[in-house]
């Protein structure tokens, strides 16, 4: 735990830990304070990292087991690990808008872990909104509204053929989940079941419609849901740098990457954390 630091970098969340090397096998008491800064600012970085795929999946390993995901496939030898490439060819990017990982689970990520290989010399950036503090900012009568409520959740649209996330990148190969991908219902507040803390568990990408209402009586309040969350004030935004890494709990945040580096390429490396 000797020289572990944590450095808020918003007010809504966020917060940069040093003093650490990811690549290293870490002991129980570093790993528990790792968890512990998670959970208390939502999404935290690290700078000057050297990670191999093997030691990206034995750090995120620490946090609980690790998900392959549906619809883009992973490394040949390490199918957990997602390769997010844009390469100068590119014109759309991979998570270019709001969202939050894998809600189009029945069982949930709960965080995500992304490590930079190559970043471009400007641009390319990820937001991140709070979505704790964006409930914490509603009416009680509102609260007490979705507190009640359930929302049905697909990767059908997104990963459709004109979904933006199943868009044709030169180095990725994601599927399209026409007529493949199920709908599951998660409840529109969750509580984290470490803090007890509750935030708003709807998807820009991936939230359909209210269980029980149909898609026209759902878009109002989603739309609603969906501007309100994203306001300034709940956010923080990461500047990337190759060796930084951030760890984001899917529970409780959205992120946002930034198309703005045309013709340049962008190397990330992500793994996914489920549910122990």
């Amino acid at each position: 735990m000797t020289g572990l630091t944590v450095r808020k970098v918003a007010g809504a969340l966020g917060a940069e830990l040093g003093g650490v090397d990811l690549s290293r096998d870490l002991d129980d008491g570093t790993v528990a304070a790792i968890r512990a800064a998670l959970n208390t600012h939502q999404v935290i970085f690290f700078r000057d990292q050297t990670l191999t795929p093997e030691q990206q999946l034995a750090f995120g390993r620490r946090f609980g087991p690790l998900n392959i995901h549906p619809y883009v496939t992973g490394m040949a030898a390490h199918p957990e690990v997602m390769e997010i490439i844009k390469e100068p060819s590119d014109k759309t990017n991979f998570g270019g808008g709001w969202h939050s990982d894998m809600s189009f689970l029945e069982t949930p990520s709960i965080g995500s872990i992304l490590y930079a290989v190559e970043t471009p010399d400007f641009g390319g950036d990820t937001l991140f909104a709070s979505q704790a503090a964006a409930y914490d900012a509603l009416s009680e009568g509102l609260k007490r509204t979705l507190e009640g409520l359930n929302a049905v959740h697909s990767a059908g649209r997104e990963y459709s053929a004109k979904g933006s996330s199943a868009q044709k990148r030169a180095s990725m190969q994601v599927a399209e989940a026409e007529g493949l991908a199920g709908e599951f219902v998660h409840p529109v507040v969750k509580v984290h079941p470490e803090t007890g803390r509750k935030a708003l568990y709807v998807n820009p990408a991936f939230t359909m419609n209210f269980e029980g209402w149909t898609r026209r009586e759902s878009k109002p309040l989603l739309d609603f849901l969906f501007e309100h969350s994203r306001q300034e004030a709940f956010t923080c935004r990461f500047a990337w740098r190759d060796g930084s890494v951030a760890f984001w709990d899917n529970r409780q945040v959205w992120h946002y990457a930034l198309n703005d580096y045309p013709g340049q390429r962008r190397h990330m490396r992500r793994v996914t954390v489920d549910p122990a």
